[in-house]
């Protein structure tokens, strides 16, 4: 074609126009569309075409949250304590009444509840009057020899009363602590013989004899004797000393020169 020809043929003229508009959901998302318009002028006419270019739904960015520089818990509101009332004296009292019949009834109840539990203690078994039960007792280097024979509870140590042999109360409790819990303490005379060891060891060796004893009179005793260890020959004793050694484990203390 020629350069007259193509200086012949109408001039077109195409105008374009973007058109962007947004649009924000309930849900806080935000829908984007993009419509691009061309004008088109031919020999005085005009056509318009619109085309859409884009259409994007974007999630909407969390705000940035304000002072982000602060601790955390820093932006929560404060908890406001109400200042107490002041309590005239008559309530104080009466809340203080209150509380004390509160202690009263639990520990009531608990007392109660106490009680309940404790099984009945058995009847002791009568003794004639010319039966003797046997028994021998240990602890440490002591060894007791035990009788129990019919009685009002008497106990007598080496021909001695108990009270003149064992001055301490503490030693008197451990030797009957036997009669005590099986509820002979009245019932019976005991006549002990015991040699070695000492004070204490003694006094652990009439408490072993006496709970032997008692489980000759009457069997039934041997599960409450046993849960309690009076049955149980402590093993413990003072460890001898070494050669060489002060005692049985210190040992002289080292010199260099």
């Amino acid at each position: 074609m020629s350069e007259e020809e193509r200086s012949d043929e109408p001039e077109v003229e195409v105008d374009v126009e973007l058109d962007v508009t947004e649009e924000v959901t309930p849900e806080g998302d935000v829908e984007i569309e993009a419509v691009e318009t061309e004008t088109v002028s031919e020999d005085g006419e005009v056509v318009e075409e619109e085309v859409t270019v884009e259409e994007a739904v974007v999630e909407a960015a969390p705000e940035e949250k304000a002072g982000s520089d602060l601790p955390p818990g820093a932006d929560l509101e404060p908890i406001s304590v109400e200042p107490e009332a002041e309590l005239s004296a008559e309530e104080r009292a009466r809340l203080e009444a209150e509380e004390e019949e509160r202690a009263e009834r639990e520990a009531a109840e608990a007392e109660e509840g106490e009680e309940e539990e404790v099984p009945a203690r058995p009847a002791p078994a009568k003794i004639a009057k010319d039966a003797r039960y046997i028994a021998t007792g240990k602890r440490k280097r002591s060894v007791a020899r035990v009788t129990i024979l019919a009685g009002d509870g008497k106990v007598t140590i080496n021909e001695r009363d108990i009270e003149e042999y064992f001055p301490r109360a503490r030693h008197r409790t451990v030797v009957n602590s036997p009669l005590v819990v099986t509820g002979y303490e009245s019932n019976v005379d005991i006549r002990i013989r015991v040699h070695g060891g000492g004070i204490s060891g003694q006094a652990g060796a009439a408490r072993h004899g006496i709970a032997r004893a008692l489980t000759e009179v009457d069997s039934e005793l041997r599960p409450e004797l046993k849960r309690r260890g009076f049955l149980t020959r402590d093993a413990r004793a003072k460890e001898r000393r070494k050669a060489g050694l002060k005692k049985a484990r210190k040992r002289p203390q080292f010199s260099k020169r």
